[in-house]
């Protein structure tokens, strides 16, 4: 989502994440702009569903967690996601769970045409607004700021009444030992439940995941159909995953 942002309004998110007592005065002081040009950008960056305004400032609209995940890897992220886009055709039914990489494949599936999406994320909502190609279907459940996910029971029988050719999923961890894993327990069941809804599961994680467990442990790899991630991971790494039999895409 940051993607479409410019970069004072990048700046301006920031600061806001870091303190969202922050006034516009002090934000124009900040970045040497003025203050009616600040609160211009706050007026956009508010229209796009990033913060919401307060008399005389703002305060972000997302969880802390998310605007920090969302700060880092950012080209890495980018470029997967593009490569996950790539694999969608005309036509499609496919599955994104919440993730801040994963769901940034909506924006890259501009000009295909029929694509239905089922997903428990709320990230991808800006994207599939300006998107009308699209047929997004939101399964219900307890919604998690920290996740920007929607969770429980009613999540995962929301997940039951469908069947897609591929399931784009995200994790907090993998690798040839732990296979995918995640912080949260009631993720984990979202992907679990996904991956017997899917004819594919592809896996799409930045290098930096290699070798990390979480908490909850989601699937082995075996289970998984291709693994898309990025020029980060070692030859050593990447000789392992060969090794345990896994596709793998490196973008």
């Amino acid at each position: 989502m940051r993607a479409s942002l410019s970069e004072r309004e990048k700046l301006i998110l920031d600061r806001l994440s870091d303190d969202a007592g922050v006034s516009v005065s002090q934000l124009s002081k900040m970045l040497g702009v003025s203050a009616v040009t600040i609160r211009s950008d706050l007026s956009a960056l508010a229209e796009k569903g990033f913060i919401v305004r307060t008399k005389g400032g703002a305060f972000p609209a997302f969880h802390p967690g998310i605007l920090e995940r969302q700060k880092q890897m950012v080209d890495e992220k980018s470029a997967l996601a593009k490569a996950a886009a790539d694999l969608v055709q005309d036509g499609d039914n496919i599955m994104i769970v919440a993730g801040t990489t994963v769901s940034h494949i909506v924006r890259y599936l501009m000009g295909k045409r029929d694509v239905r999406v089922v997903t428990n994320s709320t990230l991808i909502l800006p994207y599939a607004r300006i998107n009308p190609s699209l047929h997004v279907t939101f399964v219900g459940g307890e919604f998690r700021p920290e996740g920007e996910a929607m969770v429980g029971p009613i999540a995962l029988r929301g997940l039951e009444q469908f069947h897609v050719n591929m399931a784009f999923v995200g994790t907090d961890g993998f690798s040839a030992e732990h296979g995918i894993t995640a912080h949260s327990v009631e993720l984990a069941e979202v992907v679990k439940q996904t991956a017997k809804r899917a004819s594919e599961i592809v896996l799409v994680a930045d290098s930096s995941k290699y070798g990390k467990a979480g908490f909850a442990h989601i699937l082995p790899l075996s289970e998984v159909s291709r693994v898309i991630t990025d020029q980060g991971l070692s030859e050593e790494d990447r000789q392992t995953l060969a090794d345990a039999g896994v596709e793998l895409q490196v973008v």
